[in-house]
């Protein structure tokens, strides 16, 4: 069989981190995906390729993108159950679901990301601390292997590959189309209530003493320009409105095309001190509590691009980091000591809770979640090298599909349960056929 769209192609990471020019093909059949799977040695997938770490190329490995599997294939509105192929993105399937008053809520905040790519790394979203990740949410798979073939995947059936899928970064091959259990949503309107905060203990107190029962999103937005406003910020909390009347809404399915694209970073100590006050002093103006709508809460990246492009070609850095409760406030401790020492720019501070057990590698346990953003430079590096060894310290777990520079050293000491991943992808796959460059720099 001819293989068509075979091409090289240079991809990066999300964050900018990485760069590579390999082979790459989008099969639009699945007799195409077998002959392109058969031909190659080493296969890895490509979603939208929107993740912060390089999770879709490397250097020996042929990516395969599938876009064109984008259809629903059935949908039960009965039982409240869909099947969509894996490079549907968000978008598409949330206006098609929304239709029925029915989505799953663990949304990732960008619509562009397809839901193969969001199985694959276990995304959450807002309503993480009510909802979990989206392995809840899934009710069974179908992926493609090289040597294994066409494999359904279950908590019936294949149970244990169905494990090590989810959050799996595509090492067990190719997921092709994913039944999903869906969930009632009353309204696409939500109601944000706002919490001021002057500190990080003032800001985590309120997110532990938030019920995990009062369905609602809660998150949190904290400044970190100086040693002095640390921690200072809102808490915001998003509540589905109780209106009776259901808004039919419309999701851009495509991304616009961007062309701001700055050489150097626009982010520096006094463009974030400012767009920080003005942030802030608008958030002070408004109501303390407003209607917002459904784009505007589940996906608030949209519309905001021009932040990550602000940081300029070498692109940015972030880390993700689950804090365990009974060691929180010696982290947070430590925490400021090395903000002090090393003053590091960072553009984005940000805390919200999580529910889930944490298993394999996968991003999720009953924590507060931590999110950091910082500008690219020598110092930055530094200062995450040294939250390295909290990390290792306090047993907190660092996400790596958010830090693309995260070693190998610090990743194993981090996930206890690392070597059960190993020894159950090496009997699956004794080859080890689908890497990234994430996948061998982590030893994966």
């Amino acid at each position: 069989m001819e293989i068509k769209n075979t091409e090289k192609k240079t991809f990066n990471s999300f964050d900018k981190n990485h760069f590579i020019n390999t082979n790459y093909i989008r099969p639009s059949k699945f007799k195409e995906l077998e002959s392109i799977s058969q031909l190659e040695n080493n296969l890895i997938n490509v979603g939208s390729n929107l993740s912060y770490s390089p999770l879709s190329f490397a250097k020996k490995s042929i990516s395969l993108e599938l876009s064109d599997f984008n259809r629903v294939l059935d949908f039960n509105l009965k039982d409240k159950e869909i099947t969509v192929e894996a490079g549907m993105n968000l978008a598409e399937f949330l206006n098609f679901t929304l239709k029925h008053n029915l989505w799953i809520p663990q949304i990732p905040g960008y619509p562009f990301i397809t839901l193969g790519g969001a199985v694959a790394t276990n995304a959450h979203g807002k309503s993480c601390a009510l909802d979990g990740t989206i392995k809840n949410s899934i009710k069974s798979m179908r992926i493609f292997h090289k040597k294994n073939g066409w494999i359904n995947l279950s908590k019936d059936e294949n149970r244990d590959i169905f494990d090590l899928t989810i959050g799996g970064i595509g090492l067990t091959g190719t997921i092709v189309d994913i039944t999903f259990k869906l969930k009632d949503i009353k309204n696409t309107n939500f109601i944000t209530k706002k919490n001021r905060v002057s500190s990080l203990e003032e800001c985590i107190q309120i997110l532990k003493n938030k019920s995990r029962n009062n369905n609602s999103f809660i998150y949190s937005w904290n400044m970190a320009t100086s040693v002095s406003n640390l921690g200072n910020g809102i808490v915001f909390e998003n509540l589905v409105s109780d209106e009776v009347e259901y808004q039919e809404i419309s999701l851009p399915e495509k991304r616009k095309k961007n062309y701001f694209n700055p050489y150097l970073s626009f982010w520096n100590k006094l463009s974030i001190s400012a767009a920080n006050q003005v942030f802030l002093k608008l958030n002070n103006l408004n109501k303390k509590e407003k209607k917002e709508k459904f784009l505007n809460v589940i996906f608030p990246f949209y519309g905001k691009e021009n932040y990550f492009n602000f940081f300029g070609k070498k692109g940015f850095l972030e880390t993700q980091l689950l804090l365990p409760e009974n060691s929180i406030d010696d982290f947070l401790k430590e925490f400021k000591y090395l903000f002090k020492r090393h003053q590091p720019t960072i553009t984005l501070l940000s805390f919200k809770n999580m529910s889930g057990q944490q298993k394999y590698f996968r991003f999720e346990d009953d924590m507060i979640c931590m999110t950091l953003d910082f500008t690219n430079n020598k110092n930055n590096h530094t200062f995450m090298s040294e939250l390295d060894k909290l990390c290792i310290k306090y047993q907190i777990l660092p996400s790596i599909i958010k830090d693309s520079r995260l070693d190998r050293s610090t990743f194993e000491k981090c996930y206890q349960d690392l070597k059960k991943f190993k020894e159950k992808i090496n009997e699956y796959d004794p080859n080890r056929i689908y890497k990234s460059e994430t996948s061998e720099r982590l030893g994966l």
